[in-house]
């Protein structure tokens, strides 16, 4: 028996939030007495024998990917045959775009019990009880998986990295057959910037408060000062000023980094649903009435144009 941790890439490097999904995967395994297994598609730059650092006694390696990773019917396959073979009690994804799309197939064809956007480890005292957010993160539900494969997507940010082991992990090149994807890819396109906004521990988001796309200067020095990500509102995004993969919100992209600030921004609802698993929220707006003050725990009540130059030159200094 073994917990199968799916470990995913970002330019050759494994990601963040799978660098979580493994410390929380070992964990599991702890849990069930049994040992954690990485499964590592693509190619990487990583040493992946070195991954045994954060608990793992096994990393299966497979390079020749191919469209898999773009194929979702096809992934789901090979991470079934990966889990048969291995004996799999658990499977553990990040609750990304790839575990959001394959973790549920993966649970019709292992018939497995799923719980998706768990935010703390099992509790295993009375079944397999998982924790996770419901309702845009406003409760939490607590779910009892009882089929013999449990499957479960870990939340960005829910899990500490933890580094406590010595010994390597034993590196396996997969020889698997993966099959031939009927997926025809025309174009691949990337989203510039140097932080991507699902693995950022800091994000600088901005509204409709910042009046123009020509006052976006002052979000992107802050960001490039602090090492964070760009963001942006619904409207700013519906307005063109910023591009729509940096809208965040309840139908954007849900974020959960360690600082969210919001320059200019309201905080409706829509909006709130996407950032509230922020560790730490810091709103700068003109309007003391503004409904994000009841949800931050920093604000600033101001103009923004006064506040982050003073910001910006505060947080250089600190550099």
């Amino acid at each position: 028996m073994s917990v199968i941790i799916i470990a995913e890439l970002s330019e050759k490097k494994i990601k963040k939030q799978s660098l979580e999904a493994i410390s929380y995967g070992v964990a599991v395994a702890n849990q069930l007495g049994t040992d954690a297994i990485a499964l590592v598609m693509g190619e990487s730059d990583e040493i992946l024998s070195s991954l045994g650092k954060y608990g793992l006694k096994k990393v299966i390696h497979q390079k020749q990917i191919g469209t898999l990773l773009s194929d979702n019917k096809l992934a789901t396959k090979f991470i079934a045959e990966i889990c048969n073979q291995y004996q799999a009690a658990a499977v553990v994804f990040s609750n990304s775009l790839l575990g959001k799309a394959v973790a549920p197939r993966l649970s019709v064809k292992l018939r497995a019990g799923l719980v998706t956007g768990a935010v703390k480890l099992p509790d295993t005292t009375n079944g397999f009880n998982v924790r996770k957010s419901v309702f845009s993160g406003k409760a939490f539900a607590d779910v009892n998986i009882k089929t013999p494969i449990k499957i479960i997507s870990l939340n960005a940010n829910a899990f500490e990295i933890t580094q406590q082991y010595e010994a390597p992990a034993e590196l396996i090149e997969s020889s698997i057959e993966i099959g031939t994807s009927t997926l025809n890819i025309i174009e691949t396109k990337k989203n510039e910037g140097s932080v991507s906004l699902a693995d950022a521990d800091r994000v600088v988001s901005g509204g409709r408060g910042l009046k123009g796309p020509e006052n976006w200067g002052m979000i992107e020095e802050l960001a490039q000062a602090l090492g964070a990500a760009t963001a942006c509102s619904r409207p700013v995004a519906d307005s063109n000023w910023r591009p729509h993969h940096e809208h965040v919100g309840q139908t954007g992209v849900a974020i959960s980094p360690n600082l969210y600030i919001a320059v200019g921004i309201s905080g409706a609802i829509q909006h709130l649903a996407g950032v509230n698993r922020s560790k730490t929220i810091v709103v700068i707006n003109s309007d003391p009435e503004a409904p994000f003050f009841k949800a931050a725990d920093y604000g600033i009540v101001g103009d923004a144009f006064q506040v982050m130059p003073k910001i910006i030159e505060a947080v250089k200094n600190l550099g």
